[in-house]
């Protein structure tokens, strides 16, 4: 009667050799993602402006808080900058994605951005051109967006809004309150979008609020929630600096129930000087 014969069980240096070689490869596919993660953060840095403009009657202050998803980055932004005309130019906004394309996506955003808006001075031209321009890259990645102009001589936000989330506001006088912006799609999606255009009137000192949704939204808390807690937070602190006031903000964000990037932008503004008179 024939028995057959076991399979040879592997020896024990056989079993370390190859936990030894599973080890090291997964060292390095880890070393890999960690070193992506870097360059992206490092895209990310390099994208954020390293100061924002500032006008008499005007304070500005912005704080961004990065995401916590293991070795992913978020893919939020804000932007600052004088224009051509002695006008100012705001914007934030969300990029769909957490790697190095997202990183490189955002800087696309705010270079384009920024071009266009030094020659286009109305906001929805230059957020219909932004995607046009996006689009025509061909990328995957979408982004929304919020952008805004404000005018030293009338002392009044023009703004476009490019599926973003709303902004806050409340002035000294006691009325606060959050945008209704009608707003259009977001960035990157489909080219010959239009994009109303808004405008706010700052005849009140105050202050306005942009935001991401990072800050008013996660598993814990809705959106309108979110967005009703910074109003609150922007009333009571209303008279506070722009500093002290992005704290407070950014400070809210802890409230979501979740570990995605958040920015802040803050004007802290005084009333328009025909409205001081």
């Amino acid at each position: 009667m024939n028995r057959r014969r076991n399979p040879r069980s592997a020896s024990a240096e056989e079993l370390l050799t190859t936990l030894h070689h599973l080890t090291a490869r997964a060292r390095q596919e880890v070393e890999l993602h960690r070193a992506r993660v870097e360059l992206a953060q490092a895209l990310q840095r390099g994208m954020l402006p390293a100061s924002l403009p500032t006008l008499p009657g005007l304070q500005t202050a912005a704080r961004y808080t990065p995401a916590h998803h293991g070795l992913d980055i978020g893919g939020d932004w804000y932007d600052g900058f004088v224009l051509p005309d002695g006008s100012l130019g705001f914007a934030i906004g969300d990029v769909q994605g957490h790697d190095v394309e997202a990183a490189a996506f955002m800087g696309q955003i705010r270079i384009g951005m920024r071009a266009i808006a030094g020659t286009e001075p109305d906001p929805g031209e230059v957020m219909g051109r932004t995607n046009d321009l996006l689009v025509s890259v061909g990328s995957t990645l979408f982004a929304t967006c919020t952008f805004f102009r404000l005018d030293p001589s009338t002392w009044e936000l023009h703004s476009a809004r490019a599926g973003h989330v709303a902004c806050v506001w409340a002035t000294e006088d006691g009325r606060t309150g959050i945008t209704t912006d009608e707003g259009g799609m977001p960035l990157g999606i489909a080219a010959h979008e239009r994009y109303p255009v808004t405008r706010h009137a700052l005849d009140a000192a105050g202050a306005f609020v942009l935001l991401t949704d990072g800050v008013v939204e996660g598993p814990s808390l809705r959106i309108e929630e979110g967005l009703d807690r910074v109003r609150g937070i922007v009333s009571a602190h209303v008279g506070a600096s722009a500093e002290e006031l992005a704290d407070e903000i950014l400070a809210a964000a802890a409230l979501t129930g979740h570990e995605d990037d958040a920015a802040v932008l803050v004007l802290r503004h005084e009333a328009a000087l025909r409205s001081r008179k």
